[in-house]
């Protein structure tokens, strides 16, 4: 009895290190990459909306423009644009570059390229901790010698 005591300890002592390493080290890894490839995803909608909004302002002629600008805080003001064939598309780093209507959609064309790219990685990356983290729980679950989990795939129910 002693002697199973004695076995069973440096195991639940790795089991602990193990559950430890997934909390605290996986789990974050995992939460932070999924963030940033939100963020990706967020810009791939911005760009995407503006090369809506340009095509639009193409298709229909339109020069010159009347809108609402929001200041912050929900505080709005009117605007007038009297020439929409040149626009300023933020290039990251908080720069700003002048594009006609077809160099911000060339622009916009190799930006998507990228995120998409930059999303692929990202969902790599994701696939790989959760990847981490069945191994890790696999090895938890053979140090406490619990059966295997069952196969959750469909059946045929006909």
């Amino acid at each position: 009895m002693a002697m199973a005591a004695a076995e069973a300890q440096p195991r639940h002592e790795k089991v602990r290190k193990f559950e430890e390493f997934v909390d605290r080290r996986l789990k974050p890894d995992l939460a932070k990459a999924i963030a940033q490839r939100d963020e990706v995803f967020k810009q791939q909608k911005t760009f995407l909306d503006l090369k809506r909004n340009i095509e639009n302002l193409e298709r229909n002629g339109v020069t010159s423009m009347r809108s609402m600008i929001n200041l912050g805080s929900e505080v709005y003001m009117q605007a007038e644009v009297p020439d929409t064939r040149h626009i300023f598309v933020d290039i990251g780093l908080g720069f700003h570059v002048e594009f006609t209507w077809q160099e911000a959609l060339q622009f916009i064309s190799v930006r998507e390229a990228r995120l998409a790219r930059q999303i692929d990685e990202y969902t790599h990356i994701i696939a790989d901790i959760k990847a981490q983290i069945k191994l890790v729980c696999e090895g938890i679950r053979e140090l406490l010698q619990l059966p295997a989990e069952k196969d959750l795939s469909p059946r045929n129910t006909w």
